[in-house]
């Protein structure tokens, strides 16, 4: 290996902690909830905001993040994105209100959102498109891992620091690898040659960002919010999207737009895109309800959910390695199969607890959920490959921060819907954590199963598309065709 490619995976190694340490963030927390909820008293609404907030705010500064990166130096922005993290990462370990930690939980995920879109652009960056199968797996594995993983690690330690306390190291734990990352991508992430202006279009920002939350509030404010007059909020919502829709194709005509709307008229980047919303929108939403149910509903200590889910994490883990390497050789059938087994997994952990009532359910479950972590790790890798794989190095940015978008708006409407309904539920049965948990994870279930569907389709594009060998290509750019890959 030479010094340049030494350099370059060294820099990646970096790119993948920081990138682990954000997304880890997005479900450590959900076994640390009802530690959180006794000592500041937290309401349902601002559970989901702990978590949903996060999410949203990650999701909203993935594109000018990446588009900033793109145009002014990646290592600058990741850097200045990791410092700010780690400093919201101390504030919320030492929130001591409700409000404070969400507000501190804002602040951590639009950090996460500036460090995110610089590590798949780096990989673009630093690697040939041929030499990118590897770097890509790793970056799923990352995300599938650091998923899976959080209830574990956030369980440990409640256990070994105790509950009161054990989930503010949850925070304080990004503080030491921040402040070691952000030393060592100053020395090892290449930087820019040159910088060039680019506007980030900060009313298409505004507009997307006003859309969703107006789309979210009523879903997470449903239980405070009496009366379906909330509901108008949710048609604003659709209204403000459509809005910003209309605005992102006026502007573009004369400038670079926060969505680059050209990029959907490539099939594998649109239906991959939808995808990665769909998916997210269930994938992220189990850890959130399985762990309340095993902790509230079954008794179990939070050390013993995060083992629980365990299985999952090392289903992702391997199949994600291994996704990585032949996505290639089987593109999106791959993604097919594996959406096919997280259903099937997920359908099977019903059954598993419907069979073993009690605290042996959690066991019971280990098998289905390892079923379902495989699946998951030969969706998330190879959708990320597949959907980035026609996009020019030039935007391997800002398209990366797209996909990212909807993958983080996905989770925050997921937690959302999916919160809403289970303690609806929860309330409805007067504390039947179990009727709450299966009505919620079959709701888990029909997301991920419309992701299957927009699979599908794609694959079957793909041998119409084959068939017909003349058709013209797609120019990204310029909204017209461009080259299209094999099925």
């Amino acid at each position: 290996m030479t010094p340049e490619q030494s350099t370059r995976w060294k820099a990646l190694t970096v790119a993948l902690v920081a990138g682990f340490m954000t997304l880890l963030d997005v479900s450590i927390v959900n076994v640390a909830l009802p530690s959180i909820r006794d000592e500041l008293g937290l309401s349902p609404a601002e559970l989901q905001w702990v978590l949903s907030g996060y999410a949203l705010t990650f999701g909203l500064l993935l594109v000018p993040a990446g588009r900033f990166g793109d145009a002014r130096g990646r290592r600058d922005a990741f850097v200045a994105g990791l410092i700010l993290f780690t400093l919201a990462s101390a504030a919320a370990g030492l929130a001591r209100s409700a409000l404070w930690l969400v507000v501190a939980r804002l602040v951590q995920g639009a950090a996460a959102g500036i460090v995110n879109p610089q590590v798949s652009g780096l990989i673009q960056q630093m690697f040939e498109p041929k030499e990118r199968g590897r770097p890509f797996g790793l970056l799923g594995a990352t995300i599938g891992v650091s998923t899976a993983v959080g209830p574990l690690l956030g369980g440990l330690l409640i256990a070994l620091i105790g509950p009161s306390e054990g989930w503010r190291w949850i925070f304080y734990l990004n503080v030491p690898i921040g402040v070691v990352a952000v030393w060592l991508g100053m020395r090892w992430i290449p930087a820019v040659a040159g910088k060039r202006r680019e506007s980030l279009d900060p009313a298409g920002v505004g507009l997307l960002g006003l859309g969703v939350v107006l789309l979210l509030l009523p879903l997470v404010q449903e239980r405070e919010w009496q009366g379906s007059g909330k509901w108008l909020v949710a048609v604003a919502g659709v209204l403000v999207l459509a809005g910003f829709w209309r605005w992102e194709r006026s502007y573009g005509r004369t400038r670079t737009a926060l969505i680059e709307l050209g990029l959907f008229k490539v099939r594998s980047y649109a239906l991959g895109a939808l995808i990665g919303l769909l998916y997210f929108a269930g994938f992220t939403t189990i850890f959130f309800i399985y762990t309340l149910y095993l902790q509230s509903g079954l008794g179990y200590s939070a050390l013993e959910a995060g083992l629980a889910i365990t299985p999952f994490a090392v289903g992702s883990a391997v199949a994600s390695a291994i996704g990585g390497r032949f996505v290639q050789r089987f593109g999106r059938h791959m993604v097919v199969g594996g959406l096919v087994a997280v259903v099937a997994g997920l359908a099977a952990t019903d059954v598993s607890l419907r069979l073993v009532p009690g605290s042996g359910g959690g066991w019971a479950a280990a098998l289905p959920l390892l079923v379902a972590g495989l699946g998951s790790g030969f969706v998330i890798s190879p959708n990320q490959t597949l959907t980035l794989s026609e996009v020019p190095v030039a935007r391997a940015g800002s398209a990366g921060a797209v996909l990212q978008t909807g993958q983080r708006i996905g989770t925050a409407m997921g937690i959302a819907a999916v919160g809403a309904f289970f303690f609806n539920r929860l309330a409805a049965g007067q504390g039947d954590w179990g009727g709450a948990f299966r009505g919620a994870l079959w709701l888990t279930v029909s997301f991920v199963a419309v992701a299957l569907a927009a699979a599908l389709a794609d694959v079957l594009s793909g041998r119409k598309h084959a068939a017909d060998p003349g058709r013209d290509p797609v120019d990204v750019a310029g909204g017209q065709d461009v080259e299209q890959r094999p099925a």
